[in-house]
């Protein structure tokens, strides 16, 4: 029930959607309450309802879409059922919302000054001058540099981090009661991330909103979350204190999700823990317990009756006929197959992979030029790494800072300004033609999106026949052969190959993206963002998949994210990327234990862990600022403009990689601790 300290209540709200033939009950009998000065967290998988209850409290619902049953009352004002003009006065000026997209959420015709100073006029009655007055000190409040310079700029000519940073200044703009934060980081690195989310709870603060957090990342929820609610399959199956629900959980899906969260101590010779299956179709749910048919604790009751959501403890609602208690332990985690590479490589282990002083400039050397400058983009600056067969090389960065043109480069999609990738033996860029063509067979790519790289007008029969055919490689009826091994290797049934890449879930997207990939037996795989567009279950499972077939088939990875766990889990050696320049290379524990680069520590103190007792270090290094202009970076250290320990000789000075440890290295002049040698590394 509501209590008077309650600015919004939320009891027993449907949501459905009307589709063609049917309709979908988004959201059923949820019931949320959120205190002035609090973060509600709202978490789970994706499809569970959490933005569908964010747009429904907006009265912003799609097409087809409307409250079927339920109140939502601010401040005790019913707001279901509110004309549309009533509610225009409401939204945006007393509950507002950041979305998950800034890109598609602001308009790219309009400024951002516009933008911002909009609400202001309509729902503050300001006029032009003292819009602009306000929309200034908002731009400020949100910690942009230079507002007065920034107010002019369109979307488009800000980084992900600073668009998202508008979207809060113009949601705040006129001081709501209620914030509606939905997946506000998804889309931006663990540095901008931590920044956005510890700005929006200092301003929650300062401002005394009350914040709805949605989000599927339980490291977020730890960190910054007072109260948890549970989402999944449209309904709330479990709430509690952020720190009561982490350490006892009573809820299977909750026990799960948690243990799905990939950590930095997760052991690399344990699997990850996954949740098989999928959600239900809420077109036709379960009669029952709508997580039975994932869940190891269900009965026959699971799959006759719903459960209903009680309290099983004071404060504590539960949906649940089986309660568990707190996490799972770590001996649920098996230990993963044992790679046995290096049993089947003949001969010595040679390095498989070397990239020599690599350098890619755009609009350098005549390639292209841009109409409003005769600059270059400086995105990849000098790197050299190795990586032996069956091995994993992990690299890390902020988007933007060359990751995934090094990528493109290894695989050959992309001629290197200069320098040179060795792969088994032969120089790349040296290649033409059929060579260069058989060589391919053993580098292989998987992309960020499979959706965008999977062609939506092929059956997947013929995507994963593509690879035989433009190597010419077996008769029809020996692809096909191949074909179906693939499957059976990645966990996809053989009736797939009718289906286009759309009816898939990204999950499976991947699978097919992966078996794809395999298809000619290469030697290696550069994974660019594998997993970063799915869920956390999915993502394990993902991994879990890849680590199988690595031990399998003796592969050699590439891995390339933002995502620090994943590369924790993955990598034998990680490489830390920085505006173009490698500034820190290492085994896994190296970089995550014994880090000496301020820039890969501010990496790893930005990552939220699934701890709300975590706290955070006294001795943390936190990254602030913008990544630099590629078109322009910093002179000396590239880093120096964010970097706390920064001094003159950083600006004057390039700082070269030192040894710290065997096979550790780091470029900066003033460490995290000394170096062993003064020797330039490589």
């Amino acid at each position: 029930m509501p209590d008077d300290g309650d600015v919004l209540a939320i009891e027993g709200l449907s949501t459905s959607i009307q589709l063609r033939k049917s309709a979908v009950d988004v959201v059923n009998n949820v019931d949320l309450r959120l205190r002035r000065g609090e973060t509600l967290g709202l978490v789970g998988e994706s499809g569970s309802g959490k933005s569908m209850t964010g747009l429904s409290i907006m009265g912003l619902l799609p097409p087809g879409g409307h409250v079927t049953e339920g109140s939502i009352k601010l401040e005790g004002r019913e707001l279901v059922g509110l004309p549309e003009r009533d509610y225009q006065r409401i939204r945006g000026n007393e509950i507002a919302m950041v979305f998950q997209d800034p890109m598609t959420s602001l308009n790219p015709t309009k400024t951002i000054g516009e933008q911002v100073a909009e609400p202001i006029r309509l729902h503050l009655g300001a006029s032009p001058k003292e819009a602009r007055e306000r929309a200034l000190e908002m731009l400020a409040l949100v910690g942009i540099a230079r507002p007065a310079e920034r107010f002019g700029n369109y979307p488009h000519q800000l980084s992900g981090g600073l668009r998202q940073r508008v979207m809060i200044a113009m949601s705040l703009s006129c001081e709501p009661k209620v914030l509606i934060a939905d997946e506000p980081t998804t889309a931006l690195d663990v540095t901008v991330q931590a920044q956005v989310l510890r700005l929006l709870h200092d301003l929650k603060d300062r401002l005394g909103m009350a914040m709805l957090l949605i989000t599927h990342d339980m490291g977020v929820i730890a960190r910054w979350a007072d109260r948890v609610s549970v989402m999944y399959a449209g309904s709330i199956v479990e709430s509690a204190r952020t720190d009561e629900l982490f350490t006892s959980m009573r809820h299977p899906y909750t026990q799960a999700l948690l243990a799905c969260t990939p950590r930095l101590t997760q052991q690399r010779e344990h699997t990850l823990f996954t949740i098989p299956g999928s959600p239900p179709d809420l077109a036709n749910p379960p009669a029952g317990c709508r997580f039975a048919d994932r869940c190891a604790h269900a009965t026959d009751r699971c799959e006759r009756e719903a459960p209903p959501l009680t309290d099983s403890r004071p404060g504590h609602p539960l949906a649940c006929w089986h309660p568990v208690e707190g996490p799972l332990g770590p001996d649920t985690h098996p230990a993963a197959t044992a790679s046995k590479a290096e049993d089947r490589l003949a001969g010595p282990a040679d390095t498989v992979l070397a990239v020599d002083d690599l350098v890619k400039e755009y609009g350098a050397a005549g390639r292209f030029t841009f109409r409003r400058s005769a600059r270059s983009v400086k995105a990849v600056s000098g790197v050299s790494f190795s990586v032996q067969p069956g091995q994993t090389f992990g690299l890390v960065g902020e988007s933007g800072c060359g990751k995934s043109t090094l990528a493109r480069m290894i695989v050959a999609l992309e001629t290197p300004s200069s320098g040179s990738v060795t792969a088994l033996g032969s120089k790349l860029n040296e290649l033409r033609g059929r060579s260069l063509r058989r060589q391919r067979r053993n580098l292989q790519m998987m992309f960020q999106d499979p959706l965008d790289a999977l062609d939506p007008r092929m059956r997947i029969g013929a995507i994963l026949r593509e690879p035989f055919e433009a190597q010419g490689i077996g008769t029809a009826a020996e692809q096909l052969e191949a074909i179906r091994e693939l499957l059976d290797e990645v966990g996809l049934p053989h009736s797939v190959l009718e289906r286009y890449p759309h009816e898939f879930s990204g999950g499976q997207r991947q699978r097919i993206a992966l078996a794809r990939a395999l298809a000619l037996n290469p030697r290696v795989i550069v994974a660019d963002e594998p997993v970063s567009a799915l869920d956390v279950s999915v993502r394990s499972q993902v991994l879990n998949l890849m680590k199988r077939l690595q031990a399998k088939h003796a592969l050699t990875y590439v891995i390339i994210s933002h995502d620090l766990t994943v590369v924790r889990y993955m990598a034998d050696t990680v490489g830390v990327m920085y505006l173009g320049k490698l500034v820190e290379i290492g085994s896994a524990d190296d970089i995550y234990l014994r880090a000496v680069h301020p820039y890969t520590a501010g990496l790893m103190a930005a990552i939220p862990e699934p701890d709300p007792g975590a706290g955070e270090a006294d001795d943390r290094v936190d990254i602030t600022g913008e990544l630099p202009s590629q078109f322009d970076p910093p002179s000396g250290c590239r880093f120096r403009t964010r970097c706390p320990r920064a001094q003159a000789r950083c600006a004057e000075e390039e700082p070269v990689l030192l040894g710290f440890d065997p096979g550790h290295s780091a470029a900066c002049h003033f460490p995290l601790r000394e170096p062993q040698a003064v020797a330039q590394v490589g």
